[in-house]
């Protein structure tokens, strides 16, 4: 299943998301994958801030989510666990969601976020359970 997006690349009901720029390339619930500009996400270390991480990370895994349990259904309960490796440049960062599992009543979804020469930055798990609306 596949879902529409805007042709800015952002789908509807992401205020959050927006505020920091994060656009979406491609969202299936196999796979999703996002853009954000490092500019404003990162702390003094270098790094990529922890909660600008963690925000796009949710938000690719949990729109995956979304898209997997249709009209009828919700994801919701997010548990996230993230690992935060190195600096990052100026830019902007790609994340890629790729589903682990994908149930009736729970999602996992993995969560590779790179900068733009392609290291890896950081990492995260996502899941999310599925219910009734």
């Amino acid at each position: 299943m596949t879902t529409d997006l805007k042709s800015d690349g952002t789908v509807l009901g992401g205020e959050l998301a927006a505020l920091m720029g994060i656009r979406f390339i491609e969202l299936t619930a196999e796979r999703a994958v996002a853009t954000m500009p490092v500019a404003g996400h990162r702390q003094v270390t270098g790094r990529l801030h922890g909660g600008a991480h963690c925000v796009l990370a949710e938000t690719v895994g949990s729109m995956a989510a979304n898209v997997h349990a249709g009209p009828d259904r919700v994801a919701v309960g997010v548990d996230i666990n993230a690992t935060h490796t190195r600096g990052v440049e100026d830019g902007h960062v790609t994340a890629v969601c790729t589903a682990v599992h994908l149930g009736s009543s729970l999602t996992v979804h993995e969560v590779a976020i790179n900068d733009s020469r392609g290291h890896r930055l950081s990492t995260a798990r996502i899941t999310n359970a599925i219910i009734a609306r």
